[in-house]
């Protein structure tokens, strides 16, 4: 009888180790090592309860690539179950535009270019000038129309768009054969108020390039060494814009799985080649000229800023810049522009209410459409992205009408970004801070970037060292992004401290009606 007892006396005790040794743990071992803010359910699985989209997701968070252990850091990031998480099949409703639409609406505008073409080179003939013919290609597979064509309801590409790096490519190597000035600095030229404290067009000069494949990028020059860092003095709405910051952006929003940047890429053009001999607009001909250093220059044209000393200059005739591309005309995707709530004051001694008012936020969460749905939700992200970048400049927003107002906010515009990199400014969070409301998908991707073998300037320095232009950050900047990433972090925790979790982190696509005077509350637990 002793002899059973002892015996089973063993048996429990192994059994009881087995389970410490191969369970428990483990489990402390995994629990010891996560952040502070960490959640367990990051790295592996989401329940059927936990959905992050209205699509009512429930599929396991699995690894849809295998990943060798060899890759990169950037590599594994993308093959992480938060980024593979897949949308429903999308609806007609839910897609921007409509193949055949598009195709018709462009075969128009591709006819109408040639016949234009036509009259300007018969126009140079009577005048005994030569001038090269553009010969248009349209493809309906090119790289631009596919891009167009993915836009939906939830972001400007997928995921998984493999098109989104044939377009950068096309981008960067197309042949241009038309240069004019953007549409919103026509509409500044002749009417620029020197009053006004905003700089118009002319210190940021920009270009809008028609490639050879009827595609159309907006390319905005080099002005300033990466080296260089805004001035302390200088106020953030007389500051430089920087191609490579749009450059930048682009890849952190991506980076983010944002993907509400439009694809950007550098290049080196000829202005000599690629602007000034093939441009029919006399304005922007008309400022070229040859600087004493022999170079190839030239400026906006409008009453204000319009000199030579504010010029961009080849060497003799490359110039480096940023390619940007464009989105769906507004007669086929209309958008709409609309006022930041957290707007700056564009004075230099004015502040804005929510600068004096710690309630502010209290009071835009009553009005529509920041009440309800994803609106205040979307504002936080743009935020924290503006936040990372150091981009104080975000007055307005656009959003594409088609969607409504649960549609995705476009970060369009993103040159005064990478200004300081020894600078943090901490009032771009003031959403954030001040809403304390975050998207859960957004903070377990913040969190997932704080870690070590996702390190976000890592992940940044890699993606970016693929650009033509490499390299697009310097090392301070960069660091910078992990510093600013922690401190994200933290103001979120501070949230949490006081609010409790689920006030602060909420499901990502919420019902219209699921806000509240005190808050934004989940529906249906993550």
């Amino acid at each position: 009888m002793r002899k059973d007892r002892f015996l089973l006396a063993v048996t429990l005790t192994t059994v009881l180790a087995a389970d410490v040794y191969f369970v428990l743990f483990p489990k402390l071992r995994a629990w010891y090592h996560l952040p502070r803010m960490s959640c367990t359910c990051l790295g592996f699985n989401i329940s059927a309860e936990g959905r992050f989209y209205r699509g009512q997701i429930s599929q396991k968070w699995t690894l849809t690539t295998k990943v060798p252990e060899q890759a990169s850091k950037l590599e594994k990031l993308f093959a992480h179950p938060l980024y593979n998480i897949h949308l429903p099949e999308l609806t007609p409703d839910e897609r921007l535009l409509q193949e055949d639409e598009l195709m018709s609406y462009y075969r128009r505008k591709v006819t109408r270019w040639e016949r234009q073409q036509k009259l300007y080179i018969n126009a140079a003939a009577a005048s005994n000038i030569s001038v090269p013919e553009q010969m248009v290609t349209f493809d309906p597979d090119a790289s631009w129309l596919k891009f167009h064509l993915g836009i939906n309801r939830y972001a400007l590409y997928s995921r998984d768009d493999h098109n989104i790096d044939l377009l950068l490519q096309d981008m960067q190597s197309a042949n241009i054969i038309g240069a004019d000035y953007t549409q919103d600095e026509k509409a500044l030229k002749g009417i620029c108020d020197c009053t006004q404290v905003v700089k118009p067009s002319g210190h940021h000069l920009k270009l809008a390039l028609k490639l050879q494949d009827f595609g159309k990028a907006m390319f905005k020059p080099k002005r300033q060494e990466r080296y260089e860092e805004t001035p302390e003095d200088l106020f953030y709405f007389v500051d430089f814009q920087r191609h490579n910051a749009e450059i930048a952006s682009f890849h952190l929003d991506r980076v983010l799985d944002f993907r509400r940047v439009p694809p950007v890429v550098g290049r080196f053009i000829n202005v000599t080649g690629d602007i000034l001999h093939i441009t029919h607009s006399d304005d922007l001909r008309s400022v070229f000229f040859t600087s004493p250093a022999n170079n190839t220059c030239f400026f906006a044209k409008c009453l204000y800023m319009c000199k030579t000393e504010y010029a961009v200059c080849g060497h003799p005739d490359l110039l480096e810049g940023s390619m940007s591309a464009y989105l769906p005309g507004l007669s086929i995707a209309p958008r709409i522009s609309i006022p930041n709530p957290w707007i700056r004051s564009y004075t230099f001694a004015g502040k804005e209410e929510w600068e004096v008012n710690p309630s502010y936020c209290n009071m835009i969460k009553r009005l529509y459409p920041y009440s309800s749905g994803n609106r205040l939700l979307n504002i936080v992200d743009m935020a924290i992205f503006d936040f990372l970048t150091g981009n104080m400049d975000r007055h307005h927003y656009e959003i594409f009408t088609r969607f409504g107002d649960e549609g995705f906010l476009l970060h369009l515009d993103n040159a005064r970004g990478f200004g300081r990199h020894s600078h943090d400014e901490m009032s771009i969070l003031a959403p954030l801070t001040q809403c304390c409301i975050i998207k859960r998908s957004t903070l377990l991707r913040l969190r997932l970037l704080s870690r070590p073998k996702y390190q976000l300037s890592d992940v940044m320095r890699e993606s970016l060292g693929r650009d033509p232009l490499r390299p697009v950050l310097t090392e301070p900047h960069l660091q910078a992004l992990d510093r600013r990433l922690e401190r994200i972090l933290r103001a979120v925790s501070r949230c949490v401290k006081k609010l409790g979790e689920a006030q602060v982190v909420v499901v990502d696509f919420m019902d219209s009606g699921a806000a509240t005077e005190g808050g934004l509350r989940e529906k249906g637990g993550v």
